[in-house]
């Protein structure tokens, strides 16, 4: 076939969509609006094969002639380039939805617009514990599709889904075996336009569950709670205890596991070794998603007690003049900064700021005058941030202070900071206005806490 993957981005999908179909002995034409420069890091992990380049910009033909198209998440529903292979009769597709066609092994997905890397990475050291063949990825940053026509099916897929993958998840009229869903927030509303898409891209990891299928749901998240009506599988919850639900939930400092009336103890509360109550759901999400799928409570509660949390989200960096670090790079949406906030107990000095991605800042406002003693702010969204700081009415207010590069931000910070604080890098906006991702910005972040002497 001819292949066209259209928008070969900077992340796993495009390139292992490239390799699949390059190395299976088809045509591959790779378009990108980017330049090569930009793209270096992709392209250079594809030069052992034979693969056509086309950037800075797209050509009808590489539409028109091609037999499938593949297309990125960057690409938006809008795209006269989708709209032309569409209307010129070309199949289109998705990396993600080539997994779900090919896996012939149940698949757990998990989503949410907090969360959902901490439960898939714990997940993962679940499963692996549990059968050393089970396999990992999707948003998670390693994509599952090289290779995936090897995976045994008596074993078990775990992939963290966005709402771009879901979105076009609808396509093929796919859903996980097992749906985990975090939470609900305003989040991408620069590509979707609105809550309500947003969160009908995200629903698609349940609207085509049969009843042998599980959706494993966030009794406290009012949205999320409400798409049990909606469900075709069988609900399996966690969060407050209910005598009446299925699911994990928090009983005296004991995390237990009800279904079918009977309970088991998984693990104490003070096993987990990541902060904060929102880790404590995401531990309950995974140990529900666990417990369905067959994993001993001995393995669960042994991955539990090992795991240390994941790169970039509430990362213990260095304690430094009793003063400790945290880089919470991946939050990326005002409410995740809300419940990185809702962490700890002591005075916080926060880095906060970045790309705009379209969401108000109102509640983080409200939250930063509760938790920090003050927040320095960087990035295109400094002024907003500012701005919805000062609409607040509170006595005390933190201090505001502005910093032009992360250096700067690191520098203010520590200056502000005594003994028994913590600095906080959660900048509840996206990175793209400053760094490539927030990959790069966290370790920005603690490359300059490290050189701090």
């Amino acid at each position: 076939m001819n292949v066209t993957v259209l928008g070969l981005g900077l992340f796993a999908g495009g390139v292992a969509t490239a390799r699949f179909f390059a190395e299976s002995g088809h045509k591959v034409t790779v378009s990108d609006l980017r330049d090569a420069s930009t793209l270096k890091v992709s392209i250079d992990a594809l030069d052992d094969l034979e693969i056509r380049y086309v950037l800075g910009s797209h050509r009808d033909v590489d539409i028109i002639d091609a037999d499938l198209i593949v297309v990125g998440p960057g690409v938006k529903e809008d795209s006269p380039f989708l709209r032309l292979a569409r209307d010129s009769g070309v199949s289109v597709t998705t990396e993600i939805n080539l997994v779900f066609e090919l896996c012939r092994a149940p698949i757990i997905g998990v989503t949410g617009s907090n969360g959902k890397t901490t439960t898939t990475s714990l997940l993962e050291i679940i499963l692996r514990d549990f059968d050393q063949r089970s396999v990992v990825g999707g948003n998670i940053g390693k994509s599952v599709l090289n290779g995936i026509n090897h995976v045994p099916e008596n074993t078990l897929v775990a992939l963290e889904l966005s709402s771009f993958q879901l979105q076009r998840l609808r396509w093929i009229g796919r859903s996980p075996h097992v749906s985990v869903v975090t939470n609900l927030a305003p989040n991408h509303l620069d590509w979707h336009g609105s809550f309500e898409k947003y969160s009908e891209a995200k629903f698609q990891i349940l609207r085509d569950q049969q009843p042998e299928d599980f959706a494993v749901l966030n009794a406290d998240d009012p949205v999320v709670a409400s798409w049990a009506a909606r469900s075709n599988g069988k609900v399996v919850w966690y969060g407050t205890e209910s005598p009446t639900r299925s699911g994990a939930f928090v009983r005296e400092e004991t995390i237990s596991y009800r279904m079918h009336g009977l309970e088991q103890k998984i693990c104490q509360v003070s096993d987990i070794q990541i902060p904060g109550p929102h880790n404590v759901a995401n531990t309950m999400a995974a140990i529900s998603a666990a417990m369905i799928v067959g994993v001993p409570v001995s393995t669960i509660k042994s991955a539990i007690k090992r795991f240390r949390g994941v790169p970039h989200r509430l990362e213990a960096v260095r304690t430094l003049d009793g003063v400790r670090y945290y880089n919470d790079s991946a939050c990326t949406t005002p409410e995740s900064c809300e419940t990185a906030l809702g962490a700890f107990e002591v005075p916080i000095v926060l880095i906060a700021g970045g790309y705009d991605k379209g969401a108000g800042f109102a509640g983080l406002a409200q939250e930063i005058v509760r938790s920090a003693k003050a927040v320095v702010l960087i990035g295109d969204t400094a002024e907003a941030i500012e701005e919805a700081i000062g609409k607040q009415q509170s006595d005390p207010m933190p201090s505001i202070l502005l910093a032009d590069s992360m250096e700067d931000a690191v520098s203010q910070s520590r200056n502000m900071a005594e003994n028994g604080d913590v600095i906080l890098l959660s900048p509840a906006c996206a990175s793209y206005d400053m760094f490539d991702n927030f990959e790069s910005r966290g370790e920005v972040f603690k490359s300059l806490v490290a050189a701090l002497n």
